[in-house]
C-alpha cells in the first residue's frame, strides 16, 4: 500500500487540510459543507488526530478557537462573539455553565469531542452530530496524508521529497498525529550524517545517564537497532553472527537479553 504514496493528491481540501480519499472522509466533508450553509450548532466527535479541528475551522473559518479546558477565557469569549469553535469539549470543568452561556449569548458553536463523550447538557444544544472514524478505518486517506507530511518535512528540513517506503510500517495509534511524527522522523533520518546521529545520541545519553551501571543499561540502544537491521539485511541469525564476528550463541544471548525489543525475532 505504501507504493500509493506516489499517487496524485486529487482530493485535497485546500482550506481544511482534510483529505478525502475514503468514503467516510468524503461523507464528513459533505456534512461540513452543509453546515457552512446553515446556522445550527454542531458537535464533531472522533479520536485524536482524525481531523475534527480541521473541519471545524472549515465550517467557521473566522471564528475564535478555544479549548474547553480554558474555562474562564471561554466564558469571556462567549460574551463577545457570535460564533466560536470549542475543542475538546469533554475537558470542560463545568459544561452546564458553558451551555448556559452559549444559550444566553446566542452564540453559534461548532464543537469537537472524543468519540465516547456523552453529556446530558449538550444533547439539545447540537442540532447536528457526526463522528469521524479513525484512520485505521479509512486507510485510503493514509497515502495522501503521508504525501502531505513528506512535503511538510521537505520544507522543514530543506530536503528532497524522495521517501524510501521500503519496510515502512505506518503508525496509526494516534491517527494523523502519530503518522506525521513517524514520517518526520523517517525523513530526517534518511539523510542524517554520522556526526549528526552521534550528536543526537550524545544529547540523549546526557539525559539518561546517572546510575552506577550506565554502560550496561544503555547498551541496548546500540545492540537492538544493529541486530534488527542486520536480520533485515542478512535474513538469518547464522549469517548475521558471521557478519558481526560474533559466536552464534553470543548473538542468541543478546537477542534474549533484549527480548523486550526483539520479541518477534525467531531462532533462524
Amino acid at each position: 500500500m505504501m507504493d500509493a504514496v506516489v499517487l496524485a493528491v486529487a482530493a485535497v481540501v485546500d482550506v481544511t487540510n482534510f483529505l478525502t480519499a475514503s468514503e467516510a472522509s468524503k461523507k464528513a466533508l459533505k456534512t461540513a459543507n452543509l453546515l457552512k450553509t446553515l446556522t445550527v450548532n454542531s458537535l464533531i466527535t472522533g479520536e485524536s488526530g482524525v481531523g475534527k479541528k480541521s473541519l471545524a475551522m472549515y465550517i467557521l473559518p473566522d471564528a475564535p478557537l478555544l479549548d474547553a479546558s480554558d474555562f474562564n477565557r471561554l466564558l469571556s469569549t462567549l460574551e463577545s462573539t457570535k460564533e466560536i469553535i470549542i475543542t475538546n469539549l469533554e475537558n470542560s470543568p463545568n459544561i452546564k455553565r458553558i451551555v448556559e452561556s452559549i444559550r444566553l449569548n446566542d452564540v453559534r458553536v461548532i464543537a469537537t469531542a472524543n468519540s465516547l463523550f456523552v453529556n446530558e447538557y449538550v444533547d439539545d444544544l447540537f442540532s447536528i452530530k457526526f463522528d469521524i472514524p479513525p484512520l485505521r478505518e479509512r486507510l485510503e486517506d493514509v497515502s495522501l496524508l503521508i504525501k502531505k507530511f513528506i512535503k511538510e518535512a521537505s520544507v522543514l528540513f530543506s530536503t528532497s521529497e524522495e521517501f524510501n517506503t521500503k519496510d515502512f510500517k505506518y503508525d496509526l495509534s494516534d491517527n494523523s498525529n502519530s503518522l506525521r511524527r513517524q514520517v518526520m522522523v523517517n525523513c530526517l533520518l534518511q539523510d542524517i550524517k554520522d556526526v549528526e546521529l552521534i550528536a543526537i545520541m550524545e544529547n540523549y545519553f546526557l539525559e539518561k545517564m546517572g546510575s552506577n551501571n550506565d554502560y550496561k543499561n544503555l547498551l541496548y540502544l546500540y545492540e537492538v537497532p544493529l541486530i534488527k537491521a542486520g536480520l533485515k539485511k542478512y535474513k538469518s541469525q547464522l549469517q548475521l553472527s558471521d557478519k558481526l564476528g560474533l559466536n552464534r550463541n553470543t548473538l542468541r544471548k543478546k537477542i534474549a537479553d533484549n527480548k523486550e525489543y526483539l520479541h518477534n525475532i525467531g531462532d533462524e
